[in-house]
């Protein structure tokens, strides 16, 4: 097993309509308003932006990210990762019984050096670092949503 591969799975339940869900997580410069680790988002291009995060723990990891699949009608939304952290990310939308139902996956390869140094006795660690740095996400998310409405 490569100690520095990772694959995710996240769902949250937000109280909003999922068309304006949808919109919130198309726009990559707004997540620096709601995302707590999201530390800064600068535009490249229309579809790409450069991303800094830093969770609770010291370190950050910057990456390329840009947009492979927008389809608001299927509600999905899938971009590649290109830097500390190489792979993918996608977004899946859709309506739930008691809100919008968001579901993030997420595979990569750490290739920040530290990092990689570090995962044979950290890897537990960074995993819990990236389930709250999820959980305040999702909390910040529900703020900015309601703040839409």
């Amino acid at each position: 097993m490569d100690l520095n591969h990772y694959r995710f799975h996240t769902e949250w339940t937000v109280d909003a309509d999922c068309r304006t869900a949808y919109a919130a997580l198309k726009d990559l410069g707004s997540y620096a308003s709601w995302w707590p680790e999201v530390k800064s988002v600068v535009p490249l291009s229309a579809t790409r932006a450069a991303v800094l995060i830093m969770g609770l723990l010291p370190y950050c990891l910057e990456f390329v990210l840009e947009h492979q699949i927008d389809d608001e009608e299927a509600g999905t939304l899938r971009a590649s990762l290109v830097g500390d952290l190489q792979g993918w990310s996608s977004w899946r939308v859709h309506d739930s019984a008691s809100g919008c139902r968001l579901v993030y996956e997420q595979e990569v390869v750490v290739k920040k050096r530290l990092l990689r140094v570090l995962a044979p006795i950290a890897r537990p660690v960074f995993k819990l670092n990236h389930a709250l740095m999820m959980r305040r996400g999702r909390r910040g998310l529900q703020r900015h949503l309601a703040g839409r409405s």
